[in-house]
């Protein structure tokens, strides 16, 4: 099994981010190349489509609105990876009430490519998602 994970520092409160990437179904809201999530099963299955119509379909595993921390689980994509999880979590920073850490981390078995071939896949969807987020939340007015 491999895995990955990616940090970011974002200018808001650990609440800001959460209330802008806490929902299962809010990656159309800071994620450009997830522009649709439709609820499924009654809201714990998202079904994604990419800009170029790929579907991704994930089941939600765990959340905590308290800890602002959801975990998940890929059922159906394009990438060579099987028994995939993640976990999406908002810290914040000791003495920053103005910024807030996030952490994007995941675990899952290649498949048909080698291990640096889909880690290095989910830490650029990590990072790039991550980066995505912060110039959302640089660029929304206060």
């Amino acid at each position: 099994m491999a895995s990955t994970s990616v940090s970011r520092v974002l200018p808001a409160s650990p609440q800001q981010v959460w209330d802008l990437i806490g929902g299962f179904h809010a990656l159309p809201d800071w994620l450009p190349y997830i522009p649709e999530s439709t609820m499924l099963h009654g809201g714990l299955v998202r079904r994604l489509v990419t800009p170029d119509g790929g579907v991704i379909v994930e089941r939600l595993l765990s959340f905590s609105d308290a800890e602002r921390h959801y975990s998940y689980a890929i059922l159906e994509s394009p990438f060579p990876a099987i028994g995939y999880v993640a976990t999406l979590r908002v810290y914040p920073i000791p003495g920053r009430e103005d910024a807030a850490e996030a952490l994007w981390s995941g675990c899952f078995t290649p498949e048909g490519v080698s291990d640096r071939e889909v880690v290095d896949l989910f830490t650029t969807i990590y990072r790039d998602g991550l980066e995505a987020l912060h110039d959302t939340l640089a660029n929304r007015t206060p």
